[in-house]
């Protein structure tokens, strides 16, 4: 008996939607697709509308690539940062991309990690990309590997400090303000010896941070041994090695402000693993406010260098450069800092009885 050989029945491909499907979906030209994708501003807002309406319901994903060989512009936008372990990083990135995009930009990441040949590879990834600025967030980059960026006229944004230039501008964070506080902050719980861990001095924002603890530290009369500022590297490591080289002095100070929160938490664990309490035995403040500060234990006093901010006026800063919306782009953005206290600051080891016999008498 002859069996009838069963054919496989074949699943219809999904069709891949092009500018054509919306525009019939539409019912409008393929020209007037193709310019309300691109924001072209002389289209019929009935008919852009119309257009929105027919890509929301299609699922229509416009072609990125097209959309930047039809206007000429690739509306990228790269972000070169230092580590990308760094919470502190991820909170920037993440403030970043959204208001890129919100206003239709993509972002390019590059992680440099201190590296010459990262950053080399980085900027060749940004080129190629033909990104049309670049925010420069690493606090710490090699200048003449910005040549090539500068050359071809990208502008950039960077923080601190920046090669004098028209399509430049910079983010200018007021260390000052939030270190100040936080040595005041100190001083008025009693505290006279207070040391400080710098991050790596290299980077002109530690060398920043560094001196505006130092010049607090003069206004109000202290006097820092040199053994009370070793130098750390703004990672947890780094911090635990500065606390235990502390830690081996004949005299200890009450108090140890950090270059950053990383640093900070490192104090913390080498303090809990040597019996030492924070604040009742120590104190210890932080800088940039990383979200993970409010968790760690204590909950951390430190000096906040909001993300928000950083982020805002880097966009606002290229966006302007990009796109001409001003005859001359601001080349300085103040950045403010404020102190944010918490549980890991108290009084000086020793003080609380005196405080309380005098509140008695």
């Amino acid at each position: 008996m002859a069996t009838k050989k069963r054919t496989r029945q074949q699943k219809p491909e999904n069709k891949r939607l092009d500018i054509r499907d919306v525009a019939r979906h539409a019912k409008v030209s393929i020209a007037t697709v193709s310019r309300t994708i691109n924001r072209v501003p002389s289209v019929d807002k009935d008919l852009a509308k119309r257009v929105w309406k027919s890509i929301a319901e299609l699922n229509y994903f416009p072609n990125t690539q097209a959309r930047a060989l039809v206007s000429g512009r690739s509306r990228i936008l790269g972000l070169l940062i230092s580590e990308i372990t760094n919470p502190f990083f991820p909170e920037l990135i993440q403030g970043f991309e959204s208001i890129a995009v919100e206003n239709n930009y993509e972002i390019l990441i590059g992680s440099t990690n201190y590296d010459v040949p990262s950053m080399e590879s980085c900027i060749r990834r940004l080129l190629e990309r033909n990104v049309e600025g670049v925010a420069v967030m690493t606090f710490g980059i090699e200048g003449p590997l910005l040549n090539e960026l500068a050359s071809r006229n990208i502008p950039m944004v960077f923080v601190d400090e920046a090669p004098p230039s028209p399509r430049v501008s910079t983010l200018l964070v007021d260390y000052r303000q939030g270190i100040r506080e936080g040595v005041q902050h100190l001083a008025a719980l009693g505290h006279r010896k207070i040391a400080f861990i710098t991050g790596p001095l290299q980077q002109r924002s530690c060398q920043l941070r560094r001196d505006a603890f130092l010049h607090s530290l003069e206004e109000i009369g202290l006097k820092l041994p040199k053994e009370w500022l070793p130098a750390g590297d703004h990672t947890l490591e780094g911090g635990m090695r500065a606390m235990e080289e502390i830690l081996r002095l004949k005299e200890l100070p009450t108090a140890v402000m950090c270059s950053n929160d990383m640093t900070a938490i490192g104090v913390l664990r080498v303090l809990a693993r040597a019996g030492l309490r924070v604040p009742e035995d120590i104190s210890v403040i932080g800088f940039d406010d990383i979200h993970l500060a409010e968790f760690v234990n204590p909950p951390l006093t430190t000096v906040r260098m909001s993300r928000a901010d950083l982020a805002r006026a880097a966009f606002e800063a290229l966006r302007i450069h990009v796109e001409g919306t001003e005859k001359t782009a601001k080349q300085i953005w103040p950045i403010p800092t404020r102190l944010t206290v918490r549980q890991s600051t108290g009084f000086p080891p020793g003080t609380m009885p005196k405080l309380a016999s005098r509140t008695k008498a």
